[in-house]
């Protein structure tokens, strides 16, 4: 499929894409250039604040496991299943 590049270095994505992909209007991309092709990658941008709350959680359930408070899973299944069980 053939595009144009536009005035101002733009470029629009097929429209088969944009719905395949489900993209909207305000959808930002990491943009990279590898072996001579243009790579779009979507991004989601997330505050700080999320961020950080994350960190902490993630923080705190690392400290479960080093206490041997936290159930370690040996797999995504194993995972699911418990959290199916509850």
């Amino acid at each position: 499929m053939l595009v144009e590049l536009k005035a101002k270095s733009q470029v629009t994505i097929p429209k088969d894409i944009v719905n395949s992909m489900e993209l909207n209007q305000g959808d930002q991309f990491e943009v990279t250039e590898e072996n001579g092709k243009i790579i779009l990658v979507p991004v989601a941008i997330c505050s700080e604040q999320v961020i950080k709350s994350l960190k902490a959680e993630i923080n705190e359930i690392k400290e479960s496991i080093k206490n041997g408070n936290q159930p370690v899973f040996d797999s995504v299944d194993s995972l699911f299943e418990e959290l199916d069980k509850q």
